[in-house]
């Protein structure tokens, strides 16, 4: 039976397949060409990728923070300075697979009830409470959305963008099989 845990649980996998695929190609840059200005929301890939590891890491605490009945991070500020934390592909690239590992921790870890409770954010309005699945689906989206960027800003390098625009179809598994054995995933802990 399909879940709402077990459905947002693959969205974290395939979140964190598509972060590493991307992450990957960017490895072959430069460290100019990682940090040149092109065109997009954000002013470069650094700029862009060091801006999607920043917002999970405010995001993956929030949720920590709720599953473990800790009270709310009293700043979020903190999450974001410095903006752009890392210079470096594979020291980005690193943090990203760590955040990734730890979304998908929230993701096993909560209950079917607890996707429907309430994760507390003290923004600059005051205290903000979506529940955990909303916020989930806010937080893929929101890197689906820059990772589209990311890939598009690629495309204008020597280094061809991969693709990510697939989401673990069962008929494509060998197509992802060396990725998944880097990652440490296996479909059985995925689709069960």
């Amino acid at each position: 039976m399909i879940t709402l845990k077990r459905h947002l649980t693959a969205w974290a996998f395939q979140n964190a397949w598509a972060n590493h695929r991307l992450l990957t190609a960017c490895a072959g840059l430069t460290a100019e060409e990682f940090a040149a200005k092109r065109t997009s929301f954000f002013p470069s890939l650094k700029a862009t990728l060091n801006h999607i590891v920043t917002v999970d890491w405010m995001y993956v605490d929030a949720m920590e923070r709720m599953l473990d009945g800790r009270s709310p991070h009293p700043s979020i500020a903190d999450f974001y300075e410095p903006a752009e934390p890392f210079d470096e592909v594979i020291d980005l690239a690193d943090e990203q697979a760590e955040t990734d590992r730890r979304l998908i921790a929230v993701c096993e870890r909560a209950s079917e009830a607890d996707y429907e409770r309430k994760v507390t954010i003290l923004r600059r309005k005051g205290p903000v409470e979506e529940e955990l699945h909303r916020l989930l689906a806010h937080v893929f989206e929101h890197q689906v959305h820059h990772r589209g960027q990311a890939h598009a800003m690629l495309a204008g390098t020597s280094i061809a963008p991969p693709q990510l625009d697939e989401f673990f179809c069962a008929n494509e598994a060998d197509l992802r099989a060396a990725e998944f054995g880097e990652l440490g995933f296996s479909e059985a802990r995925i689709w069960g």
